[in-house]
């Protein structure tokens, strides 16, 4: 995965609110992944149409932080989701 990369949540992975514990989840097939503040903040930008550094430039401005730190945070965790198979990406 590189900053140009255009994540996006594959078929059968989705976003959601897990009402009972009035938390965020990522839902995949028979995976359910309890997202932390900073977690929800990065999924949420996911849309499938920003690249990883749109996204990292976005929550820097949002969370007044270094954009290459952020970068690298946002590289690492959407890494992980994707060796997961929970998150996928094209070429930007």
């Amino acid at each position: 995965m590189t900053p140009l990369c255009v994540p996006y949540l594959p078929r059968g992975v989705r976003l959601a609110n897990d009402r009972v514990r009035g938390l965020r989840v990522l839902l995949g097939p028979e995976r359910v992944l309890i997202l932390d503040q900073i977690g929800n903040a990065v999924l949420s930008r996911v849309d499938g149409a920003q690249s990883v550094r749109a996204i990292s430039e976005d929550l820097a401005q949002t969370f007044s932080a270094p954009r290459n730190e952020i970068e690298t945070d946002v590289l690492a965790y959407l890494g992980d989701l994707a060796k997961k198979r929970l998150l996928e990406t094209r070429d930007g």
